[in-house]
């Protein structure tokens, strides 16, 4: 019994692993081993049980093939339960406000859009365009009226706003979650116009962590922190796409820079780079929780992961 505890606590590590390596973590976005590393947890903790219900090993191998098919099917109606609970929270002719592209966050707005007619504004969602992707990919074309804006716009177009609802990579002990960089922002914006600010995340996000400010944070995207690329779009669109003309001002911008990617600009060494792929967002902040455990407010999430737990 022992060994096979070990063996599939190995194949979990080795998950973690592969999320966490610089190279994967790039492929991955450097964002998904919180919840990988959650959901692992969680696993393991419902399918372990077995060594103590059944002593025989041939039962509890079974036994193990069973449970991890009923919380792979579990996790994947998550979603459709999250989706049928926060509808009823969007109102018609409401505006909607998220950020990034979560599958949970889309897979309710679209069963929103089914019955009720509704607006979204999405951030670009930088550096990866994760918003504009979405709003591209999937709002579209489920014909729900999309406004993408800059990154830098939420608190200019946070009075048009209805509501606020975005994903988590985790949700933390305290009630707060981790997820896309820019969150944070959102929802101090959201706190003080008075809009509500909802989250969407499944129950195998639940984390044991709790941090109390950002530092606090686990290390995420290994070999992405000081990649970032800037690109001046103004500069783009007036030269016809051709390429960027450098600024007379900046010696780091050369032609041969800019000739593959308009209006590429190359920052000197001088100059450092901070990419903080993600931030936490205090439970402060958060009016509800939309999950498949229900609706839940941030101080019941403790609650719920001492029950996911025991």
């Amino acid at each position: 019994m022992m060994g096979l505890e070990m063996e599939i606590k190995q194949a979990s590590a080795e998950m973690l692993k592969f999320a966490n390596d610089p190279f994967n973590s790039n492929m991955l976005g450097g964002r998904s081993h919180i919840a990988l590393a959650s959901g692992c947890e969680l696993f393991l903790k419902y399918i372990t049980r077995c060594f103590l219900e059944l002593p025989d090993f041939n039962e509890c191998i079974e036994q193990i093939i069973i449970r991890g098919q009923r919380f792979s099917n579990i996790s994947i109606a998550a979603k459709e339960r999250i989706a049928s609970t926060g509808t009823a929270f969007i109102q018609p002719g409401a505006t909607v406000m998220t950020h990034g592209w979560s599958s949970v966050v889309s897979s309710l707005l679209i069963q929103a859009a089914k019955d009720t007619h509704f607006e979204i504004i999405i951030l670009e969602g930088r550096p990866d365009a994760s918003g504009a992707k979405a709003a591209a990919h999937v709002y579209a074309k489920a014909g729900i009226p999309t406004t993408v804006v800059l990154d830098s716009a939420m608190a200019h177009v946070m009075e048009r706003v209805d509501m606020v609802i975005v994903g988590a990579e985790g949700v933390v002990e305290n009630g707060g979650i981790i997820n896309k960089i820019g969150t944070y922002a959102m929802a101090i914006a959201a706190k003080e116009l008075g809009k509500p600010f909802y989250v969407a995340a499944e129950s195998f996000k639940f984390a044991r962590l709790y941090p109390l400010n950002q530092s606090d944070l686990p290390p995420m995207g290994k070999g992405m922190e000081e990649h970032l690329n800037f690109v001046d779009t103004a500069c783009w669109i007036s030269t016809g796409g051709a390429y960027g003309a450098p600024c007379e001002e900046s010696s780091a911008l050369t032609m041969e820079d800019d000739i593959h990617v308009p209006g590429l600009v190359t920052l000197p060494k001088e100059v450092k780079v901070e990419n903080s792929l993600c931030d936490y967002t205090p439970a402060k902040y958060i009016t509800l929780l939309f999950t498949d455990l229900g609706v839940l407010t941030p101080s019941a999430v403790s609650d719920e992961l001492i029950r996911l737990y025991q």
